[in-house]
């Protein structure tokens, strides 16, 4: 059972920001290695190609809005190698500030899924909690 309806969707946020750390981790790995490109993860791109809404709404008396089901099927994020970085001389276009930020980056965003995931299941129990005293 899920705590509400957008769970799936921040498991889902959560995944990916844990899958695009270990590809940021491997552009740092290999800052040393000729010919290597930097690469990134990215799904922001394929939620731009999606024309439905996402939100679902509910019908929960007779006059009100009647559900709409949205079965989207947003496609898994891809890897990619970044273009139009600079190259040195050994082929290898990784820059480590650029790197560094994006990994802070992608752990806020982490972080706030993570919270955001919390409050969700908390909400869920306090719902549960207070309806077993009735």
């Amino acid at each position: 059972m899920e705590a509400s309806n957008i769970t799936s969707t921040l498991f889902n946020n959560l995944n990916f920001r844990a899958e695009r750390q270990k590809v940021i981790s491997s552009n740092i790995a290999n800052i040393n290695t000729p010919n290597y490109k930097t690469k990134d993860l990215t799904f922001e791109n394929e939620l731009k190609n999606v024309q439905s809404p996402i939100l679902e709404l509910s019908q929960t008396k007779g006059n009100h809005f009647s559900n709409i089901n949205n079965n989207m099927n947003i496609s898994t994020p891809s890897l990619i190698k970044v273009q139009g970085l600079e190259e040195q001389n050994d082929g290898n276009n990784v820059n480590l500030d650029a790197q560094m930020s994006e990994m802070s980056k992608n752990k806020i965003l982490f972080d706030a899924v993570q919270t955001a995931i919390k409050k969700d299941s908390t909400l869920f129990r306090s719902v549960i909690e207070s309806s077993a005293k009735n």
